[in-house]
Formats: C-alpha cells, structure tokens, sequence
C-alpha cells in the first residue's frame, strides 16, 4: 500500500488517539475520520507498541472485514491493554511509547522454503499451530532464513528444528510499515 506521510501520521494518530481514549476511560476516541479511502480500505494490520526500544504490545489483525482506521484502533487498544505476554500500559508510559504500524498485504501460500524473503516477507503458520511473525521481525534481530523459520516455529510453542522435519504450511505476505521513529529525526 502506497500512503503519504500525511496518511501515515494520521493513522499513527488513531492508534495513539485509540490508546489515550482508552487510559482516559472513554469507550471511543472522538478523532474525525475522513473520507480518504484509505482510511476506509479493509486490509489486515498490526500495531506494534516499545517503550525504550523494548516491545510493549503487538497485536492485529491478519485480514479485516472493518475500515482499516477501526482495525488500526482496536489493535492499538488491545496491544496496549490486552497483550498477553504484557502488563497493560500505564499512564505514565505514554510520553516513553512509540508506535508503529504494520498494513498487510493479502496471505499467499509459500511453496518452498526458498520463497521467502528476509526484510520483505513475514511468515504465518497455519498449522500444526498458528503464529505470525512480522517482515520486520528478522531485521530487527539480525536474523536470516534459518533463524526466522526457528523463531516462527518457537512462537507456535514447537521445538526450533521442527520446520526442518516437516514442511510447514506456510502463507507469507508483505508489509507497509512505519513508525513514529520514522519523523523524530526529520
């Protein structure tokens, strides 16, 4: 998905809107919604929260059938509140929290391991568990193939060789992703 600045902006706005509405007790953030069609295109998307550059949150959605601006809220709100590997966020984090934002592309079945592409591919399991990993995720760790596909199959709560025994079913997809860390040193 191509989007402007503006574009990203205003949907890192609605996550952290979704997120101050939710700490203030309110059920909705009152933050108006343009008609711009992407704000109102259903694609899955997933809002990934640090404080301090330590992960805070990540939660989203694979595919959604609601406008993305409600997907990018709810997924703000829950990655804030209801992750549970985290404690919910704290008022007083808010300031120390950056977020990003990952807009999926449609999943597409892998055929072979050598499709995937580190940096460009993130990688869902379908079974014998399902887990995702973002196309980020083996950059940020310095990760290649191996390595994801062992970080892929840890996350399912299997052992890390077990894609070398057996051929996983595998989609991948593609990601749009940017950050608030994207403007701070413009």
């Amino acid at each position: 998905m191509n989007l402007t600045d503006e574009e990203k902006k205003f949907l890192i706005s609605i996550a952290r809107n979704s997120i101050i509405a939710s700490l203030e007790k309110n059920k909705e953030s009152k933050l108006s919604i343009p008609s711009n069609p992407v704000y109102h295109s259903k694609c899955g998307a997933f809002v990934t929260l640090t404080c301090n550059d330590n992960l805070r949150g990540c939660i989203g959605y694979i595919i959604s059938e609601k406008p993305l601006h409600k997907t990018i809220s709810d997924s703000a709100r829950h990655a804030a509140f209801e992750d549970p590997r985290f404690s919910p966020i704290a008022k007083e984090e808010l300031p120390d929290i950056k977020i990003e934002i990952s807009i999926l592309s449609e999943p597409f079945p892998m055929k072979d391991y050598e499709d995937i592409e580190i940096g460009k591919h993130g990688l869902i399991l379908e079974e014998p568990r399902r887990a995702l990993l973002l196309p980020q995720v083996p950059i940020e760790h310095s990760m290649d193939r191996e390595q994801f596909l062992s970080a892929l199959c840890r996350k399912a709560g299997l052992y890390s060789n077990y894609w070398k025994e057996t051929k996983l079913k595998i989609s991948l997809f593609t990601a749009t992703v940017f950050s608030e860390k994207d403007w701070e040193s413009k």
